[in-house]
């Protein structure tokens, strides 16, 4: 009796089965940066965070919901900012997935672009915010701080979880060299002095 080698029959049955759990992954990595999710092994190698319109999406809905004050401002001065959405697992936990809003107009944009703003669901239908109006492209870093993957602001600025919200760890420029400053100036213009 010819019957095949035992490893074929094996082999053969467990590879649908293998696609099928294959297949999100697969699908994910082209179709998140269109829907503006970044997965959870994304999340681990880094990179950036896309922002897309989604009408009508649960995301879309939320970010519209928790964005309501701002939408209310700016329909009021006859503005319709366009509503721009992501998501991302920020913790290193499984399943806390935070939500990226960007709500562009050009009353809402500056010369330093338009600012988004990141929440964090807490409980079933809660969200808090956690990173507040920051400009420019938004990347998640591979480094992690209190268990939540940092966020690199516009390629340099680099933002960490701070327990309850992120905090940039860029450098404000020093008083002192602008009082050491403004002294020097007086010591040589006196007539400056009022």
């Amino acid at each position: 009796m010819n019957r095949p080698p035992r490893h074929t029959l094996a082999i053969l049955p467990a590879f649908p089965a293998a696609m099928l759990l294959l297949a999100p992954l697969l699908l994910a990595s082209g179709s998140a940066a269109a829907s503006g999710h970044v997965t959870h092994r994304q999340a681990m190698t880094g990179g950036p965070v896309s922002l897309t319109q989604q009408p009508g999406s649960v995301l879309d809905r939320t970010a519209r919901s928790l964005s309501a004050s701002d939408l209310n401002a700016a329909a009021k001065r006859g503005d319709t900012p366009v509503v721009l959405v992501g998501s991302a697992p920020l913790s290193t936990r499984a399943g806390e997935v935070a939500l990226f809003v960007q709500l562009q107009s050009a009353a809402l944009c500056g010369s330093a672009g338009c600012s988004t703003s990141v929440y964090l669901r807490k409980g079933q239908q809660d969200w808090v915010k956690v990173l507040d109006s920051v400009s420019g492209p938004v990347s998640l870093s591979r480094r992690t701080h209190g268990g939540m993957h940092d966020l690199i602001i516009n390629g340099t600025d680099r933002w960490v979880w701070g327990g309850t919200a992120y905090r940039d760890t860029m450098r404000a420029a020093g008083t002192d060299d602008l009082r050491q400053s403004i002294e020097q100036f007086q010591k040589t213009h006196p007539h400056a002095q009022h």
